[in-house]
């Protein structure tokens, strides 16, 4: 060799390093680059079935014409010891990012979404005005909706099988970015129950809440005394457990904006109390009897003596969800409200039962006498006895093939299951917003069909499973150290 054999491999090996850094320097170029230009100009192909992770061109059309900024707020967490929780909030992440992305296609009105932990970042839930975990709130300006995890899936028989994330967020995003609120009138005068009342029997400011949570504006309407021509503007008049009779004027009043203005009307009648609205009633083709339920079964009480009621197996929306998941209800004294089958047939009118008693239920017609009550087949109603009933009257659209919007009522045989001392046991709090949710249309504008909750599963023997530990513990590291010696003899060659 050469005296300068080793300056030539000193410079032989400068240049290979050279060479190498070079390379990478150009490899970090190229990724920095293609990151940036992905920054810029992004596209995405959903090659998933069903297109699951794709927004409906139906909430893309909305995003686009957003008025106002929406701000999502999600304090589910991914750490939560509830499995389903901890699902829900990867589902709902997952489903957030693309309307971040598709409302970027309208920069005036974009649509954002804060992660809050209510127990490690205390100051930032306070902020937002959250005193609670796992909830989704979707504000816009003052106005703000929370969306419940019952909301975001179809579930039947207690399991999910259908996602319905889309339908809730949309629906959510539309309710608060629409000039004002729908309003809700309860009506006074009669006893009703107090909307700001906290007694656990007779209060609803439990129920208050979790309406303004949903962006309903609430307030108590006289109408004898209030002006009258603001029932335009309400969505819906709720009547609750009033202790007094609603005069003849009333009455009428109520039949006429059912009838000729398409209101809402939801009444919750206690039993030993005439409510007046007999006529009112007959026109939708109820009939709330002096009745008072007594039921000594063992299906018919629970530990605490309160009723237990049962949803109709029904599609109805009002009861849809609690018949699906046999979700029962708990009730004080109650009432029989039914379908009146002496009306005259009206061929607009549908009238569905929604909650019905056990099979030892009875209806006590002598219910105000002294002494232990027993059935009389001659005059208490025999079981099985509706407690609540829907209402709604359908009018033809002409020669158009459509029918014209209508008046609804829904009539329910009891009114404490509504209070602050039952609302939240059992389905009750559900059976309350369902029944408000049909009478005021809510939602029912979106036709987002539910994204389907794929499973798989891997059925193996016990004698598989024994095989499949093997192949872990020692054909997967003997396969790697076989390919380690390979190389190693390769290098040594």
């Amino acid at each position: 060799m050469s005296a300068s054999s080793p300056t030539s491999f000193r410079s032989a090996r400068w240049l290979r390093t050279a060479h190498l850094l070079a390379q990478a320097v150009l490899v970090l170029t190229l990724v920095v680059g293609l990151n940036y230009l992905a920054t810029l100009h992004s596209w995405r192909f959903d090659l998933s079935r069903h297109n699951r992770h794709s927004l409906s061109p139906e909430t893309r059309s909305y995003l686009r014409e957003l008025p106002a900024p929406v701000k999502i707020i999600v304090t589910l967490t991914d750490s939560d010891d509830n499995d389903s929780i901890a699902q829900a909030y990867r589902d709902v992440r997952s489903l957030l990012r693309d309307y971040v992305e598709a409302s970027a296609a309208n920069p005036k009105a974009p649509v954002t979404v804060e992660y809050v932990d209510v127990y490690q970042n205390r100051a930032a839930a306070q902020k937002n005005g959250i005193d609670q975990p796992n909830l989704i709130l979707v504000t816009s300006g003052d106005k703000k909706r929370s969306v419940g995890l019952t909301e975001l899936y179809k579930i039947k028989n207690q399991e999910k099988v259908g996602f319905l994330g889309e339908q809730a967020f949309t629906a959510a995003i539309l309710d608060v970015t629409r000039p004002g609120r729908q309003q809700i009138f309860f009506l006074i005068g009669h006893g009703e129950m107090d909307l700001t009342d906290t007694d656990p029997s007779r209060g609803l400011s439990l129920l208050r809440s979790e309406l303004e949570l949903r962006n309903f504006e609430l307030r108590p309407f006289n109408l004898i005394s209030d002006d009258r021509t603001q029932l335009r503007d309400a969505a819906l008049l709720v009547i609750a457990g009033p202790q007094g009779s609603f005069s003849a004027e009333e009455q009428e009043l109520l039949r006429r904006t059912l009838s000729t203005q398409a209101g809402r009307v939801l009444a919750l009648l206690p039993p030993a109390v005439p409510a007046g609205l007999e006529d009112l009633l007959f026109d939708w083709g109820v009939l709330a009897d002096d009745v008072l339920i007594l039921d000594e079964g063992p299906d018919g009480r629970s530990d605490t003596g309160d009723l237990i009621l049962y949803p109709t197996a029904s599609a109805h929306p009002v009861v849809d969800f609690l018949s699906t998941n046999k979700i029962p209800l708990r009730f004080g004294p109650a009432r029989s409200v039914r379908a009146d089958l002496g009306r005259n047939p009206d061929p607009g009118l549908d009238v569905v039962p929604l909650l019905a008693t056990s099979a030892t239920a009875w209806g006590e017609r002598a219910y105000r006498q002294a002494g232990t009550p027993v059935f009389d087949a001659a005059t208490d109603l025999a079981p099985r006895l509706a407690v609540g009933t829907a209402s709604k009257r359908v009018i033809a659209g002409g020669n158009l093939p459509f029918s014209i919007r209508g008046g609804r009522l829904v009539v329910f045989g009891g009114a404490d299951w509504a209070a602050n001392g039952r609302l939240a046991a059992s389905g009750n709090l559900s059976l309350i917003l369902a029944s408000i949710n049909w009478l005021v249309d809510r939602d029912t504008q979106l036709t987002l069909p539910p994204r389907p909750i794929e499973r798989f599963q891997l059925s193996l023997t016990t004698a598989q499973l024994g095989r499949l530990r093997l192949t872990l513990l020692f054909a997967l590291p003997a396969v790697a150290a076989f390919l380690g010696l390979v190389v190693a003899w390769s290098r040594r060659r």
